[in-house]
């Protein structure tokens, strides 16, 4: 949980310390020098927050499908009930793969952001 706010806390400093980039590109006619590296990470903040939300929802519904474990009345229900913990969990196993490689994908295309920006002459 603390590593996902720091991410979204960075992401969010990123953009707005960006945000005024893109603002500036849009009104010449010309594409920014790296406009190109812009889209890919605002394209990947964007899918690194949908993961981030699936990632949750999942996160809930493993401790629901807890829940049931302990609420189960006889063993047969407490059977059922672990079964579908296994299964809520093996889901939720992927879902934080597919995080994990997200925010390697955003923070490679940040870094390729950064390196663009570093070419760019200085305006005057």
């Amino acid at each position: 949980m603390r590593t996902s706010t720091r991410i979204a806390g960075s992401v969010a400093g990123l953009a707005l310390a960006l945000g005024s980039f893109s603002a500036a590109s849009a009104a010449s006619d010309e594409p920014a020098p790296c406009e190109q590296q812009q889209t890919h990470v605002d394209k990947a903040v964007v899918a690194l927050a949908k993961v981030t939300a699936v990632f949750q929802r999942q996160q809930d519904k493993v401790k629901t499908a807890k829940d049931e474990v302990k609420d189960a009345a006889t063993a047969a229900k407490r059977a059922d009930a672990k079964e579908h913990v296994s299964e809520v969990k093996a889901k939720l196993d992927h879902t934080a793969k597919a995080k994990k490689a997200q925010q390697q994908r955003l923070a490679k295309a940040q870094e390729r952001l950064a390196t663009c920006l570093a070419e760019q002459p200085p305006a005057a």
